[in-house]
């Protein structure tokens, strides 16, 4: 039996020329301009994965029926929540900006970080020696609502972080029951233009780059958008178990974007088996080492203020499930990274046994796990980043800082995505390796050294087409 070198595949070791060299490698560079790698075709490999997979998925949707909230969670009871996006809110606009002197408004300019200055400052803001204190005075207008063209005026501190433009764009929030001069407020800044751009950039990209399955790609992140906050969200807040929500919203997600993307293909499928046993692998590890480290994910101020406002939620179980949701999109990514590897390398070389096939794909993998890992971490530390520095002046050691609740929650949060995403590759690249090799074609001529090249040419286009 002898190899077929291909040159153009740089994964794939060199196995050294063979008495049909020549003709193959001629016959491999025509077939690199396809649309796509031969895929297992058989009957009996399709029905394997069938048993496996329809089960998982009517599961699925069996849990999505059963957990599915009844409405969206009542808020009325909890108009003072102090999160601000349950206020009334109507558009506004600055109509000029003006310096004034803070004492002539009556302002008392916030203390300064430094407690030597303070005595000037004060003074200064009282009128005494020190340098006067200079404010803004916004004058803001209503532009929607029943008070439309009603303004008021907004006093800017001269520390204040936000600062203000005339004709920049506000958010409003409307309290009906203050005094009429105190109804309305500066919530937000309107940021809906830059947004809306730079989502609009980000889709013409897509689309630009990846053409029709950019499209795909596009479509699965709507549904998983909607997923998340159709299902997940208002399911946590309706009292549901928030780990078997994110398990079956997760898989969800999983299934609708892999098979929308990818195509409802064997090779897309053993992705989401391996996808789906590093899930597991990862909410077994996470329960463990959450339950282990006595860590209760009441660690912040919005996670207080959620179980203070719904009690029912099981705050320890919603840590568990972010765990889970953030580790889904970055093991779809190594999953179908390792199962592609297989199909290409079986590909350029169709007598490569099982375990050829797994050492190639692995030292690909390895490669991924090292960014992987290290982008996963970084993300983290990124989203954490005012926490670090916080603890990075404390005078508290390394082991300490590490080892308290807020940042051990992190931690496990890191360690425990890793460990899963770091499993998923050997454990997705040998299910490709045995599907791939499991359906090796007969014996034959066009497969083993390149005669009757019009018959495997046929075989591999029949083969695309399933």
């Amino acid at each position: 039996m002898t190899s077929t070198p291909q040159q153009h595949q740089p994964h794939e070791p060199d196995p050294g020329p063979g008495p049909g060299a020549g003709h193959t490698h001629g016959h491999s560079h025509g077939h690199s301009h396809s649309h796509g790698p031969a895929a297992p075709v058989s009957t009996h490999l399709r029905k394997v994965i069938a048993a496996v997979l329809i089960p998982f998925a009517a599961a699925v949707v069996a849990g999505l029926i059963v957990l599915w909230p009844g409405g969206t969670p009542d808020h009325k009871g909890h108009e003072r929540s102090g999160l601000g996006f349950d206020q009334q809110t109507v558009a506004g606009r600055v109509v000029k900006v003006e310096e004034v002197n803070c004492a002539d408004v009556n302002a008392q300019p916030q203390q300064p970080a430094e407690p030597g200055q303070v005595g000037a400052d004060q003074a200064g803001a009282a009128g005494g020696s020190g340098k006067k204190a200079i404010c803004e005075k916004a004058t803001i207008e209503v532009t929607s609502g029943k008070d439309k063209g009603r303004t008021f005026e907004e006093i800017v501190q001269p520390n204040a972080s936000r600062k203000y433009d005339a004709g920049q764009k506000l958010k409003l929030a409307y309290a009906p029951k203050a005094p009429k001069n105190l109804q309305y407020s500066i919530s937000d800044v309107d940021r809906a233009l830059p947004m809306a751009l730079l989502a609009g950039l980000f889709a013409l990209a897509v689309v630009v780059v990846g053409r029709l399955r950019g499209v795909f790609a596009l479509v699965a992140l709507a549904v998983s958008f909607g997923v998340l906050t159709l299902f997940i969200l208002p399911a946590i807040l309706d009292g549901s178990n928030p780990l078997v929500v994110a398990v079956v919203g997760g898989s969800a997600i999983m299934l609708v974007a892999l098979y929308m993307c990818h195509g409802l293909t064997a090779r897309t499928s053993v992705a989401v088996l391996g996808t789906l046993i590093s899930l597991l692998l990862i909410g077994l590890l996470g329960s463990l080492f959450i339950g282990w480290a006595s860590l209760t994910g009441n660690t912040d101020d919005q996670t207080g203020l959620v179980h203070g406002l719904y009690p029912n939620i099981e705050i320890r179980g919603l840590l568990l499930a972010g765990v889970i949701i953030g580790s889904l999109g970055v093991l779809d990514d190594v999953t179908v990274t390792q199962t592609s590897a297989v199909w290409e390398l079986r590909e350029a070389d169709p007598t490569a046994g099982r375990r050829k096939l797994y050492a190639a794909a692995m030292r690909i993998g390895r490669d991924h796990i090292a960014s992987v890992v290290n982008t996963l971490v970084l993300a983290y530390a990124g989203a954490s980043l005012p926490l670090l520095l916080l603890f990075s002046i404390a005078d508290s050691g390394v082991g300490a800082v590490a080892t308290s609740e807020i940042v051990a929650e992190e931690i496990v949060r890191t360690l425990v995505g890793s460990i899963g995403l770091v499993a998923s590759v050997p454990v997705t690249t040998a299910l490709a390796a045995l599907v791939v090799s499991a359906d090796r074609a007969p014996q034959g001529g066009a497969e083993q050294g390149g005669h009757g090249g019009r018959g495997g040419r046929g075989r591999r286009r029949r083969a695309r087409g399933r």
